[in-house]
């Protein structure tokens, strides 16, 4: 098994503690609703079960089986970059690009690509990059201890990221977003 399963498999052994149901009965709790909208099921659990953003996000794709990941499994990566960067999306191309440049001089990291955005890890995710939106790009940070500010935004505790920084245009990759990530890159070995 690897780190990921094991880190998505930990998560979801917590989810079940937390609360109190096996993921049958949690299954039984989605199909039950009647949603079957991914971004439905999750506020339904959040609301439900009070479960934070990211575990209810992980609970989702577990009844639904749908997570990123499997979405692109097969696939090249470059065949799942040229997917998350075309139609509106394709002007955020550049920006991943950029990013990707200064994150390579960190060091050895895995790259896994998923349907809309990049999962950046080392024994851990430090990072996930890729376009939220037709008309935002966000830059997902991994770490504990950086200062909050205008631009590094503070996530509710259980999101999928510590941090998140939206960014515009490549010209916005600069030291001090770049110092952000390896600093997570750091925190991740």
């Amino acid at each position: 098994m690897s780190t990921l399963d094991q880190a998505v498999q930990t998560q979801l052994n917590n989810i079940q503690k937390k609360t109190g149901k096996s993921l049958a009965e949690l299954s039984a709790i989605a199909k039950k609703s009647g949603l079957i909208k991914h971004g439905e099921l999750r506020d339904m659990f959040k609301e439900k079960l009070g479960l934070g953003h990211g575990d209810a996000n992980a609970l989702v794709h577990a009844v639904l089986q749908s997570d990123g990941q499997r979405a692109a499994e097969g696939k090249s990566e470059d065949a799942v970059l040229d997917e998350i960067y075309s139609g509106a999306k394709a002007g955020f191309r550049p920006i991943h690009d950029k990013l990707m440049k200064e994150i390579n001089k960190f060091g050895e990291f895995e790259i896994v690509p998923k349907k809309g955005y990049v999962s950046l890890r080392r024994k851990k995710q430090f990072a996930m990059i890729g376009p939220k939106t037709n008309t935002r790009f966000e830059v997902g940070i991994n770490a504990k201890g950086l200062k909050k500010s205008a631009r590094l935004l503070e996530q509710p505790s259980g999101s999928m990221c510590n941090y998140v920084v939206n960014v515009n245009e490549a010209s916005e990759v600069d030291s001090e977003l770049v110092s952000w990530i390896k600093f997570a890159y750091e925190g991740a070995a």
